[in-house]
């Protein structure tokens, strides 16, 4: 069994599209990010960066105790090894997996959330800010059309854990002011994947725990507000 601290972010998509591939049981424990939950102690001491996702493995391969892990790259990763699915078995397959995993960690997602950030939710429109994002945005976009121009997945003939990490960052593609018709074998790998049973069902599932807008008045300063001395430090379990 897997617990999944999860609010219905691009990060929190990515483990619900791994699960419902694969079939590993697991139960979502909401952490709504824009009442601040992420902030409670409790969910701190499994993730540190009061970041969802986060995961709890109840039974981890060779038995012990429970394996806690934060960092959605981290978290699929683990969940590849811990299954063996969605990650290739060679040295090749696997370093390019990899790779692209990293890529979306380090550039699709940060540079996506930025142009999240200043096109929809800063407080006043920073023009040079908004050309900055968007058109990197774009740049990453070229990147993965160009990848994907003569394979079918990101790491190549199959389907795995990179395609799942960058999935979720181009759904709102309108929203970072991007054109999937500009980008044609993105658009080819996107709509295949959006086809997929599993990624139905992640969604759905998603929609069962919120609809709302993450971000609104109320919960702006909540997001976007905090420093290191108005984030909580989480209290160290007690001894059994």
């Amino acid at each position: 069994m897997i617990d999944l601290y999860y609010w219905p972010t691009p990060n929190g998509h990515k483990i619900t599209l791994f699960l419902e591939e694969t079939g590993l049981e697991y139960r979502i424990i909401p952490v709504n990010i824009s009442a601040g939950e992420q902030f409670r102690p409790e969910f701190l001491r499994i993730a540190p960066n009061n970041r969802i996702p986060a995961i709890v493995d109840q039974a981890p391969a060779g038995g012990g105790a429970p394996v806690p892990l934060f960092e959605s790259g981290a978290i699929l990763l683990y969940l590849a090894e811990k299954t063996g699915q969605l990650i290739p078995n060679d040295l090749r397959g696997r370093a390019e997996t990899l790779q692209w995993l990293f890529w979306q960690m380090g550039g699709l997602g940060p540079m996506a959330g930025q142009n999240h950030h200043f096109v929809r939710y800063a407080p006043e429109q920073i023009p040079y800010a908004i050309t900055r994002y968007v058109n990197e945005t774009n740049r990453l976009y070229g990147v993965l059309n160009r990848r994907l121009a003569d394979r079918p997945y990101v790491a190549g003939e199959t389907y795995s854990i990179a395609d799942i990490a960058a999935y979720p960052w181009i759904v709102p593609h309108a929203a970072q002011q991007q054109k999937l018709e500009d980008f044609p074998h993105l658009a080819r790998w996107f709509a295949a994947i959006a086809d997929r049973p599993a990624t139905r069902r992640a969604y759905a599932r998603g929609a069962e725990i919120n609809t709302a807008p993450t971000v609104n008045e109320q919960s702006r300063a909540i997001l976007f507000g905090q420093t290191a001395g108005t984030t909580a430090t989480p209290q160290p379990p007690a001894a059994s």
